[in-house]
């Protein structure tokens, strides 16, 4: 089993060009293997403190440490490279290019490292999607999938390198009550089974108890 990596955010704030109120959060703090979910009303800067973490955006001041990485320290390139190898990402609307199939879409992420899928990857694709139960159409384009199994495809991409953290960024949001917790099924499973630890930003409560840590940005922990 893999270990997860701790999160641990301090001092952060960042500042959108035009942007009149920063993001700011004092401290977030996230254990190995913790399921962990970031709330807060609509615009307060869930996504922008889940980029910060992923190195998709490097914040204004304060530092971001992934395991034990200074992620806000890294360079353009060294972000991309540790995102990844090192975290899964899943969007709210999914993120797959429509002239790719699934396959493709599964390993464009190393693609855009420069990197080629091996066969170890080639067999952990299979491995996921099968159990995100789409193992049957990663030779279709996404245009052909319904909303869940467009999901559940972005779920696969996440977990095709077994990260240590996998982020998802309300991935729920776009599906049904049900079509939503099977996508929460799929990731605490993958937690579970490698060890990994998961952070999801999300605006449904009802999921809130499925965690071991619901986090507002306001800074104060709530469960």
């Amino acid at each position: 089993m893999n270990q997860g990596f701790s999160v641990e955010v301090r001092d952060f704030l960042h500042r959108h060009p035009g942007q009149e109120q920063p993001v700011s959060v004092d401290q977030l703090a996230i254990g190995v293997g913790e399921k962990a979910a970031i709330i807060g009303p609509s615009g307060c800067g869930k996504t922008t403190l889940l980029s910060a973490i992923s190195g998709i955006l490097v914040p204004t001041s304060g530092s971001v440490i992934v395991g034990d990485t200074e992620v806000s320290k890294l360079g353009e390139k060294e972000r991309r490279a540790f995102r990844c190898d090192r975290i899964g990402l899943v969007f709210q609307e999914f993120e797959l290019l429509e002239h790719l199939d699934i396959r493709e879409n599964a390993f464009l992420p190393r693609w855009l490292a420069g990197r080629e899928a091996s066969k170890e990857d080639q067999e952990r694709l299979e491995e996921r999607a099968e159990r995100c139960g789409i193992a049957d159409l990663l030779h279709r384009k996404p245009h052909a999938l319904s909303q869940g199994e467009r999901q559940r495809a972005a779920v696969c991409r996440a977990l095709v390198t077994s990260p240590p953290l996998i982020l998802a960024d309300e991935p729920t949001g776009s599906l049904d009550q049900g079509s939503g917790e099977a996508v929460l099924d799929l990731l605490f499973e993958e937690a579970q089974l490698t060890g990994s630890t998961v952070i999801v930003v999300t605006h449904d409560r009802s999921l809130l108890d499925r965690f071991d840590k619901v986090h507002e940005l306001s800074g104060r922990e709530v469960a």
